[in-house]
């Protein structure tokens, strides 16, 4: 059975991995990883890309004719050309030609979000508590909120290629102006950048988002319970949107944010009051693959 070959574009670094196959996803054969270098411009992406393939080549002797691909950002099914990457020497490019083009080999390409949502649901957690499982979603709390989609073991990139783009989509006016343009939209309320936002809008003063975590358990900051209150609620409204829309039978959580326990005890609670259903039956889970969930989610696009 063919080894899969699965890459991830970072903004500092690019990393891939070499599977020994679909079946044995937890045999690694290979890997490793090279400088993104974006400052350099599009072109030298695209080497430094070509660069870690030589490197695996040589390591393994081993050549492959497809890879799957984890990018920020996407891929536009219509115009072929990539949207939304903080990598933003890509966006509008026809990337996926151009690495075919210079590289010889064939790309499956999709967001990162997706790449991690497909990890967990084929290798990860999903495979601990229901192997069974026919819809994954991932969701990714950090610096910012996305998420993707898994179907029946296969990543839903969707018609416009922002299929899993849940932290775009409104949740309320009080987040105030998105990067994106729009108002309201849960990043600017349930990322952490917003929280800490948030929480100095209230004191003036500036603090991390696990120290105002720890205030809240010991109860030592009126603002601190302010803010971890805000995030429990809005989570359990933006993520009853999810399961009231597409009803999965997992929900991973990903991101920095993944790590608050809070959000699996309280969160879950705030999610059951805004469900749209007498009980919540959807598993709330935490990852377990951590940061190598994007690049072998990547490998799996092309298993």
């Amino acid at each position: 059975m063919e080894p899969l070959w699965g890459f991830d574009l970072g903004g500092t670094k690019i990393e891939g991995v070499i599977l020994k196959s679909k079946d044995e996803p937890n045999n690694i054969i290979a890997r490793m990883r090279v400088p993104t270098e974006k400052t350099k411009g599009y072109n030298h992406i695209i080497g430094q890309i070509g660069l870690l393939v030589n490197n695996l080549k040589e390591a393994t002797g081993l050549t492959p004719t497809r890879i799957g691909l984890g990018t920020p950002g996407a891929l536009d099914p219509i115009t072929q050309t990539h949207k939304n990457s903080n990598t933003t020497a890509i966006n509008g490019m026809p990337f996926k030609r151009d690495l075919e083009n210079a590289l010889g080999i064939s790309f499956e390409m999709a967001n990162d979000a997706n790449c991690f949502a497909i990890a967990e649901a084929r290798m990860g957690v999903v495979q601990d508590v229901m192997p069974e499982a026919k819809m994954v979603f991932g969701v990714i709390m950090g610096t910012g909120v996305g998420g993707g989609l898994v179907l029946n073991g296969n990543v839903w990139n969707g018609r416009q290629g922002i299929g899993g783009e849940w932290g775009h989509s409104f949740l309320d006016e009080s987040g105030g102006l998105c990067y994106c343009g729009k108002i309201g939209c849960v990043e600017t309320l349930i990322s952490g950048p917003a929280l800490e936002k948030y929480y100095k809008s209230l004191t003036g003063q500036d603090m991390h988002l696990n120290e105002i975590i720890k205030k809240y358990k010991d109860g030592s900051d009126q603002a601190a319970t302010q803010t971890v209150k805000r995030l429990i609620y809005f989570f359990g409204k933006g993520i009853s949107n999810l399961i009231n829309i597409l009803d999965p039978d997992v929900i991973v959580l990903g991101g920095g944010l993944a790590n608050i326990d809070l959000l699996y005890t309280e969160g879950i609670e705030s999610l059951k009051q805004h469900v749209f259903n007498p009980r919540l039956d959807t598993l709330i889970v935490p990852p377990k693959l951590g940061d190598s969930a994007g690049v072998f989610g990547a490998a799996f696009l092309v298993a």
